[in-house]
């Protein structure tokens, strides 16, 4: 796992939104996996400066979102279809039959779980996956020991997770207690991953996620294992890293072709 760390969530959030912008025009027709979250926020800023200001072209793109609640509407202001078309899909020239966000109103869940997947295949793959990280490493809504082989299925949202989310629903009791989400297993069949995570209260989980044993009580364990992943961090989320220091020399002094903010 490559680690580069920023001074800031606005910094790192930059150099993300960089990599997915040359993905996209060397690869027009590429299929993105987003997220959503306050983490990933910054980054859809600026993606959508980058189609205003740039010419950024998302006509061509395929987008599948990693979870959906269920019993939520698409209409519901808390739904992640709504989070989407306020945060990215409206400011850019994304085609709508190319988005993809699970039904959370599916009357079979498992069967709208085993549809998504087979969009995936379908669309050939993910070619970058965006992540955020939990405070206790999960991944998506695969909470802790979510299976490391698991595909998109339903589960039920831990207590810490809800409290987490409150603060988009007024109280942890409205937060729906399941959601439709990719597993771990369909995240690591991506072919390239960017795990975003800011501010001290994620260090914790970070240092555990890039640094300690593959385990299924830190989902984030796993992208130990993915051939191509990168976690961009900011200063604090970084607190607990016992290499610190090393990321910082290796990210300064990577050679001129591998600079992820194309001529610089």
């Amino acid at each position: 796992m490559e680690i580069v760390i920023q001074p800031t969530p606005e910094a790192a959030s930059l150099i993300a939104a960089h990599i997915i912008a040359n993905l996209v025009r060397d690869k027009p027709d590429c299929v993105l996996g987003l997220a959503t979250g306050s983490t990933p926020l910054p980054m859809y800023r600026e993606l959508a400066r980058m189609h205003r200001e740039d010419g950024l072209d998302f006509s061509r793109v395929t987008t599948f979102n990693l979870d959906e609640y269920v019993g939520l509407p698409p209409e519901h202001p808390q739904s992640y279809h709504a989070f989407m078309h306020e945060h990215l899909f409206r400011h850019i020239d994304a085609a709508p039959e190319r988005i993809h966000i699970p039904n959370g109103m599916a009357a079979d869940v498992p069967a709208e779980c085993a549809r998504y997947e087979a969009a995936i295949r379908a669309a050939g793959g993910i070619d970058l996956q965006v992540l955020g990280i939990g405070t206790d490493g999960h991944i998506g809504f695969n909470e802790r020991s979510s299976s490391l082989a698991s595909r998109t299925r339903i589960k039920t949202l831990t207590e810490q997770t809800r409290r987490d989310n409150a603060r988009f629903f007024g109280r942890p009791e409205n937060v729906p207690l399941h959601v439709i989400t990719m597993g771990v297993g369909s995240i690591m069949d991506t072919r390239q991953v960017l795990l975003l995570a800011f501010g001290e209260n994620k260090a914790r989980a970070v240092a555990e996620a890039v640094e300690g044993p593959i385990t299924a009580m830190n989902p984030a364990s796993i992208l130990q294992m993915h051939a191509v992943a990168k976690a961009l961090l900011d200063e604090p989320a970084a607190s607990k890293l016992a290499l610190g220091d090393y990321y910082r020399w290796v990210f300064a002094n990577k050679p001129q072709w591998q600079r992820f903010v194309r001529g610089r």
